[in-house]
């Protein structure tokens, strides 16, 4: 398999570190990865400044080279890095890191994209126009349709734990006007092919999150699980996808309950990711569904509070890897 390609996030925040702490653990055993970024900036992160690196010019080189050295495409920055200021004059490498790992993914030079953290206010400031990562990758990579639906969708992993969101980083003053019957059945179907392609259950199971308090108690606490989600579910299934009606939540996420589903649709940002968190803090990934490539990420972001002070932990990073891999596999073998 083709290594993958690692886009190093914002250099002043943990990606550095964490780059190259997920080297140092899977450097005896794989897989490998490149990463596209600056090697001045990974040198100053690795405690053994540039001996541990080498610089590539081709994603296939760093098979070659990854039990000696951690492989850089070096893509260098315009402006100086100080470890927890995210800075906008850094944006522009960052976006460009970025559409070239996108890139070598929709060539076939890697297998897959993982891409450590950014901040999305530095990038707002100097211009980005998208909410995050998410939306920028689909742009890059534009989804294709799935019986009618378009993702990209984000799910989180943890375990044994697969949650799909509705909304991402809506307000929840927004929640309920943004969880429409179109877009549940949209996640719900992204989510069933990938559970499928990417995770390897042949006939996925997934449960539903409703969105009010005790799903609604019958319209009692609000009636979108009768008006929305309950219609979306039956929808689902017309389209054979094996998927229940909504549940409450706060019964959905214990072991007992997830021995009963593989994914669930999860209406909003907390709904999904608390479970995760706390299902395993350090090892979550982040999941784009919906796109022609593999894409995964730690489920942390930047932590400019302990960027340069060697505290990071890059469990979540090597997660991700791991996971971007067994999904490149996967989809190889469907070829």
């Amino acid at each position: 398999m083709n290594p993958l390609a690692l886009s190093l996030g914002d250099p002043a925040g943990v990606g550095p570190e964490i780059v190259v702490k997920a080297w140092q653990a899977l450097r005896g055993s794989g897989p490998a990865f490149v990463v596209i970024g600056d090697r001045n900036v990974l040198a100053a992160a690795s405690g053994s400044g540039a001996a541990i690196l080498r610089r590539v010019t081709r994603a296939s080189e760093a098979a070659e080279v990854f039990a000696e050295a951690l492989p850089v495409i070096d893509l260098k920055l315009n402006a100086h890095v100080v470890a927890g200021k995210g800075d906008p004059a850094h944006a522009g490498a960052i976006i460009r890191w970025i559409e070239t790992g996108v890139g070598l993914a929709l060539s076939g030079e890697v297998s897959g994209l993982v891409t450590a953290p950014i901040a999305k206010a530095p990038l707002y400031a100097a211009g980005f126009k998208f909410p995050g990562h998410t939306e920028f990758l689909a742009e890059l990579a534009p989804p294709s349709p799935y019986k009618g639906a378009k993702g990209p969708v984000m799910m989180l992993t943890a375990g044994d734990l697969r949650t799909a969101l509705v909304t991402i980083h809506s307000p929840l003053s927004a929640v309920a006007a943004t969880v429409s019957l179109e877009r549940v059945v949209e996640v719900g179907l992204i989510t069933h092919q990938a559970v499928q392609r990417d995770f390897g259950v042949e006939r996925p199971r997934i449960a539903m999150a409703g969105l009010n308090p005790h799903a609604g108690e019958d319209g009692g606490i609000g009636r979108e699980e009768i008006e929305v989600l309950r219609p979306a579910a039956q929808r689902l299934r017309e389209l054979g996808v094996d998927c229940g009606d909504p549940k409450p939540a706060d019964s959905l996420f214990h072991a007992a309950a997830r021995s009963t589903y593989d994914a669930v649709i999860c209406m909003y940002h907390d709904q999904a990711l608390i479970p995760v968190k706390m299902l395993d803090f350090w090892g979550g990934v982040n999941v784009t569904l919906g796109l022609p490539i593999v894409r995964t990420s730690p489920d942390h972001g930047v932590a400019y509070d302990i960027a340069g002070r060697g505290l990071a932990r890059a469990d979540s990073l090597v997660a991700a890897i791991r996971l971007a891999a067994e999904m490149a596999e996967r989809r190889g073998t469907d070829r």
